[in-house]
């Protein structure tokens, strides 16, 4: 595993994110298609000994069970200190006031819940899952910069949310001497290209590490555009996201994926990854393949050409992703 400087930090990474929402109770949360312990054991063995040290996971996810199964696992399987775990707080974790958002009683309750849960004193990236219109951003920064210095995260991090609130939020952080975002968690992948106008751009003048989310697109790029699977029968969130015009974008990765006798999910990450200022795509695993697809196509490298035909059929959309 060959290993890349997290955005302009000194922080090592590998090129691939093992994405944690797949791991976690399936009657607990949004989620009945996730793996439970047993399951998902294996996967996060696998990545470790792959050389991936990056883990991505949220405290929404699985109503905290996926941080659970990931501490446990990872506790188990690899040393901590070369490990860099992340998680995100924003969402609704409980009924009533303060069971989600990003004010700062919700930041300092969730990180304490967080880090029960994963079984750790820290984590390496602590990450806003989206931007809360109904908390100052000052609220919000000053608040997770008193996490980082309290030790309970190393970096913080940003997910999807237009380039204008996440330039606000950049200079605020600066004006005040706030700790500023390290990261961007963005929708990318080849059926939604969105963010090359301008999230993409205002990240590589900034310095941000890009780690994409989705970047299969819910597996859509790796099967025929009618095949569907369990997930995506049930993924009501999934659902707003593609349109039928993207057929012919997912023919383009068959098409390229014959000639090379690989798998079709090895060339839509290889476009990702050949794409300016991304920095590693947060992949998901619930079967062996997935993962063994997404270590190998670290060593693809697509043509000009062939960047040239995915490239052509993409059509401008609707902004998709902020919810």
């Amino acid at each position: 595993m060959r290993y890349v400087k997290l955005g302009s930090t000194g922080l090592d990474v590998s090129p691939l994110v093992l994405g944690c929402m797949s791991y976690g109770k399936p009657h607990r949360g949004n989620h009945t298609w996730t793996l439970d312990e047993e399951e998902s054991r294996p996967f996060i063995r696998r990545a470790v000994e792959a050389g991936v040290n990056f883990f991505d996971t949220a405290n929404v996810y699985s109503d905290g069970t996926s941080e659970e199964i990931v501490g446990r696992a990872l506790g188990d399987f690899a040393r901590r200190d070369e490990i860099v775990l992340a998680t995100k707080v924003h969402g609704r974790m409980r009924p009533g006031p303060n069971g989600g958002g990003l004010s700062r009683k919700a930041i300092l309750t969730e990180i304490n819940h967080s880090l029960r849960r994963l079984g750790t004193d820290y984590v390496d990236l602590y990450q806003i899952h989206r931007w809360d219109p109904h908390t100052p951003i000052e609220e919000t920064l000053e608040a997770l910069h008193d996490v980082v210095k309290a030790g309970k995260a190393r970096y913080i991090g940003a997910s999807s949310m237009y380039a204008w609130q996440f330039s606000k939020a950049l200079h605020v952080a600066e004006r005040h001497g706030w700790t500023r975002f390290t990261t961007m968690q963005n929708h990318y992948n080849l059926l939604y290209r969105e963010e090359e106008r301008e999230m993409m751009p205002l990240c590589m003048d900034e310095g941000i590490g890009v780690i994409p989310w989705s970047p299969l697109a819910r597996g859509k790029l790796t099967r025929d555009w009618d095949e569907s699977s369990t997930r995506s029968e049930t993924d009501e969130f999934g659902k707003t996201l593609y349109k039928d015009e993207d057929r012919v974008i997912v023919e383009r990765v068959a098409e390229i994926a014959a000639e090379r006798g690989i798998p079709r999910a090895q060339v839509a990450l290889a476009w990702l990854a050949q794409q300016p200022g991304v920095t590693a795509p947060i992949v998901g695993a619930t079967k062996a393949h997935h993962l063994d697809d997404a270590l190998a196509a670290l060593d693809v490298r697509l043509t000009e050409d062939e960047l040239k035909r995915l490239d052509e059929p993409y059509t401008p959309r609707a902004v998709a992703g902020f919810a």
